[in-house]
């Protein structure tokens, strides 16, 4: 994986780290690494295209935070809850592609109570989850559209909030 400085953007608080994926192992192995970065109490919204490997990377967070149950999208259930194997947090699993609004559509799924003990991961979260904290970890994953094969991924991950601020993204790269 190829790790180009990425510039900070007006406001960002925090890191940011554009790593290019050349496969779906090479997606899983980043969210392997990126669930050493992770400790309950942590939001991770995901946006990117149909296809780009959302829940690939969120399968790769399971097996890092050896969570039990497969991890697979949790499109037509909206949320799953994987519980940890080990003594590590359990990982919330979100989908919120049907959810048209913002956090009052989702505050059936108690998303604020179970964010003190749990990693909370959401796809499809921007415009709706950000009122959940100031602290959390945007990865948006960019792939080619269209009539394509190309399995490149461009994810740029950008750690904002004060939690967020002293962690070093590069660990993603190595």
């Amino acid at each position: 994986m190829e790790a180009p400085a990425a510039p900070h953007a007006p406001g960002e608080s925090g890191p940011s780290l554009r790593i290019t994926v050349p496969s779906p192992d090479q997606m899983l192995e980043l969210g392997r690494r990126l669930a050493k970065l992770l400790r309950a109490g942590d939001l991770v919204m995901l946006n990117g295209e149909l296809g780009a490997g959302k829940t690939t990377l969120t399968r790769g967070l399971g097996e890092g935070l050896e969570v039990r149950g497969a991890v697979t999208s949790p499109t037509f259930v909206i949320a799953r809850v994987h519980p940890s194997l080990a003594a590590g947090p359990p990982l919330v699993h979100v989908d919120a592609y049907r959810l048209g609004g913002g956090l009052d559509e989702m505050e059936d799924l108690d998303l604020d109570v179970s964010l003190p003990d749990s990693v909370i991961v959401v796809e499809w979260g921007e415009g709706k989850v950000e009122e959940l904290t100031d602290d959390r970890l945007s990865v948006v994953i960019h792939r080619a559209v269209g009539d394509t094969t190309d399995e490149v991924r461009l994810v740029t991950v950008t750690g904002l909030g004060e939690r967020w601020a002293s962690v070093e993204l590069g660990v993603l790269s190595a």
